[in-house]
């Protein structure tokens, strides 16, 4: 498929506009490490929403829901979609504690919440895995994506897309910081939904086809209905249960940690207050969840019609490299139908969703490098006992800012060259994802404890990050040596022996110093029983959350966005019945959420 001058017009014009924001904010960031890779902390809800939702979105987002789709139906969606618990408690028990911390980033957490050696150990090592080895594998998924997106519609070998993607993104990202990433995010969101929106629409166009009604026939009711087969016990407990009852409390995975974490609390800490970082996670999970997927998912759909098997993809476009052959492709194959015009808005549109989601982890990984690797250990000196009493780390002088900056901006092009190499060493989008859950499975439940338990200490996250990583290899090795399990088998075993392993840490360590505790609780307020002795030593009266309040939103939000996903997907099936259910769902949760804000919102001002 070729590009024609339209099509490079369109995609001139688009990203001309995407990137003009990040242009003009770019003075900004020279300011020092508070602008880039904070803004600040002065952004508002909407913009910062709105990035996050953005930053969910790239090239791999709908390979990744097409692969889905493809292999277990719609209903194996499920594998992301219980992520909206992740999401509601995270608005609503742990956003305004994030911003009530103070930090710069969510590893400078770390020496807040504990104290000594361990502390400094785990964020210094984490540093390196997360912001290094974790991202530039999340950055290199992503880049795969755009290698067979690129392969499909524009004949590129997979060097040059990663080159011609590596310059764009390490550019725009050293040039723009945060307030640039945020502010060009609302731009190529825009562009990005217009483009898979005029994708879903020319799809259903296509002959074979026949629109909705059309799709509804052809497509078996089994791949397309919403829940797995209930009568199928393995396919449920894997698509149903083990998601929406194991998986959202107790897997790290990069935009939907337990209690936030990474870009999201970097969005968070970005906020201008307290309300504003609340507000900005409740519309990234509404956008995220019930305003986005279905134009993936009819994509998905009419791709098993056009190319119901690989053989099919593969006769298609002969010159495909076999090693990007996998049922992912099938959404970029779907997009070569476009017509001019239309097909440059989309690789515009795509390309936008790229820089979007790389500009956040280059910033983000650099953030953790540089503040919290070179400027921790490397800069100043002293090791833990730098750290005052419950508090951050203390602001570096003027002289270093400059210095700072442009470390920042030599690690985000290093982070995009290590990316890139790795790139070359994956296969399919959902191969990546099954690997990343597994790493951080068993984890979660730590990061929803340690703002409310005391008794959590540095040694519990040491030892259940390294039990995690311990599983996750013994079954990655078994899989390769064609004894592998389940994934959902490998969850259940890794997400046990990882908690069981943390939990001994636990209480065979020695708890957290009480003049550590005493200033995080200083400083957050959390509410509970888990520091009601140490608020009384604190002379903390009393936190400002109400967790009966919030865990009645965080039902309530779900009620409302599940049913308004649900309900657009019935609507587009022809289900009134359900459909009418679904909106009976999204005015009771809708209602009720909009109710217990306002009493809540009362509550505090009185």
């Amino acid at each position: 498929m070729q590009l024609n001058a339209l099509d490079w017009v369109v995609v001139a014009a688009s990203l001309m506009v995407a990137f003009l924001p990040a242009l003009l904010l770019a003075r900004r960031a020279n300011r020092g490490t508070a602008e880039f890779f904070a803004s600040g902390r002065s952004a508002p809800w909407w913009l910062i929403g709105t990035s996050m939702v953005a930053t969910t979105f790239s090239t791999d987002t709908p390979n990744l829901v097409t692969d889905f789709v493809r292999n277990g139906g719609v209903a194996k969606n499920w594998s992301w979609w219980a992520f909206l618990l992740t999401g509601m408690t995270t608005v609503f028990f742990y956003s305004r504690l994030w911003r009530r911390s103070g930090v710069l980033t969510d590893l400078e957490f770390y020496e807040l919440r504990y104290s000594g050696t361990p502390a400094a150990f785990l964020r210094g090592f984490r540093a390196v895995y997360l912001g290094l080895f974790f991202n530039c594998v999340i950055m290199a998924t992503v880049t795969l994506a755009a290698t067979k997106i690129a392969s499909i519609m524009l004949g590129w070998p997979a060097w040059q897309t990663v080159v011609f993607c590596g310059v764009l993104c390490a550019l725009f990202s050293v040039l723009s910081g945060l307030w640039g990433v945020l502010a060009s995010d609302v731009v190529q969101f825009t562009i990005a939904m217009a483009g898979v929106i005029a994708a879903a629409w020319v799809a259903l166009g296509h002959p074979q086809v026949g629109g909705l009604t059309g799709l509804m026939e052809q497509v078996p009711v089994a791949t397309r209905q919403f829940l797995p087969d209930l009568g199928n016990w393995e396919e449920t407990l894997s698509l149903l249960v083990i998601p929406l009852a194991l998986q959202w409390w107790s897997v790290w995975y990069p935009g939907a940690e337990p209690g936030g974490g990474s870009y999201i609390a970097q969005r968070i800490l970005a906020a201008r207050s307290e309300r504003h970082a609340l507000a900005a996670t409740l519309w990234f999970n509404l956008a995220h969840y019930a305003i986005r997927p279905w134009p993936w998912i009819l994509v998905a759909l009419c791709s098993l019609v056009v190319y119901p098997t690989l053989a099919d993809i593969k006769a298609a476009f002969p010159h495909l490299p076999d090693g990007l052959l996998g049922h992912d492709i099938a959404y970029p194959a779907m997009l070569a139908l476009m017509p001019h015009g239309l097909l440059g808005l989309l690789v515009a549109s795509l390309l936008s969703a790229y820089v979007s989601t790389m500009s956040t982890h280059l910033n983000w990984g650099a953030s953790y490098l540089v503040h919290d690797f070179y400027q921790r250990f490397m800069l100043r000196r002293g090791g833990a006992e730098a750290i005052a009493e419950g508090g951050a780390d203390p602001q570096p002088t003027r002289a270093h800012e400059r210095h700072l900056v442009l470390a920042a901006r030599l690690t985000t092009v290093g982070l995009m060259v290590v990316s890139g190499l790795i790139t070359f060493s994956l296969t399919t989008a959902g191969a990546a994802f099954n690997l990343l859950l597994q790493i951080g499975a068993g984890t979660g439940l730590i990061y929803l404890l340690r703002w409310y338990w005391w008794r959590i200490n540095a040694w519990t996250e040491i030892a259940g990050m390294a039990a995690s990583f311990v599983a996750a290899v013994t079954f990655f090795m078994m899989d390769k040596a064609g004894v592998g399990l389940s994934p959902h088998r490998a969850l259940l075993l890794g997400v046990g022996f990882t908690t069981l392993v943390w939990l001994t840490a636990t209480y065979l360590t020695t708890p957290e110093r009480p003049e550590t505790l005493r200033g995080f609780v200083r400083r957050v307020r959390p509410a509970g029983p888990g520091w009601r002795r140490l608020r009384e030593e604190a002379g903390v009266s009393s936190s400002p959350d109400n967790l009966g309040q919030a865990a009645l939103c965080a039902v309530l939000g779900c009620v409302f966005i599940y049913s308004a996903l649900l309900g657009v997907g019935s609507v587009l099936y022809g289900s009134w019945l359900s459909a009418a259910w679904c909106g009976v769902g999204v005015i009771a949760g809708g209602g009720g959420l909009a109710w217990a804000m306002l009493s809540e919102g009362r509550a505090q001002a009185a």
